[in-house]
């Protein structure tokens, strides 16, 4: 199964501290009840919110001008290091457009059920993961198609 790496999980991790601490989500209710949708909306806001921040600093030192390291080794790992913070920033495009897609989810009254298979996701796995569009189960199968595709 796909895991998040860890920037995402930190940022996530600071989008729910920002959300109401006396409502959490649970099985025990109504599955996708307004008020757990309306729990996720927010998250899911919340996360946007939070890549958006990250990303204006990196669009900062970006505009704040060039590197010039006098020493190459410097320059060369100073360049590594951009190359990262860059490829973090394009990983974290494409996630906004999967959290964009959740709220539209959400929106459309689809949110918190599996896109293949028509089952609830389960709270725990959109707690964990809130733009999961599969239950485990069919994410797994998915990942195993994928992979034996890739290897034929």
């Amino acid at each position: 199964m796909a895991s998040m790496p860890g920037d995402e999980i930190d940022i996530l991790a600071k989008a729910k501290r920002a959300l109401d601490r006396d409502y959490a989500p649970s099985d025990d209710e109504e599955y996708m009840s307004e008020k757990q949708l309306n729990y996720f909306r927010v998250l899911l806001l919340e996360w946007k919110k939070s890549i958006l921040s990250a990303s204006e600093g990196t669009l900062q030192s970006l505009q704040d001008g060039p590197i010039r390291e006098p020493d190459l080794n410097d320059r060369a790992s100073s360049e590594t290091d951009w190359g990262i913070e860059l490829r973090t920033r394009d990983r974290q495009r494409k996630l906004i457009s999967k959290i964009d897609a959740a709220l539209r989810r959400i929106d459309e009254g689809e949110y918190g059920w599996c896109e293949v298979t028509g089952e609830p996701i389960g709270i725990k796995r959109l707690t964990a993961r809130p733009i999961a569009t599969m239950t485990v189960e069919a994410q797994q199968a998915h990942e195993r198609r994928e992979k034996i595709s890739r290897d034929d």
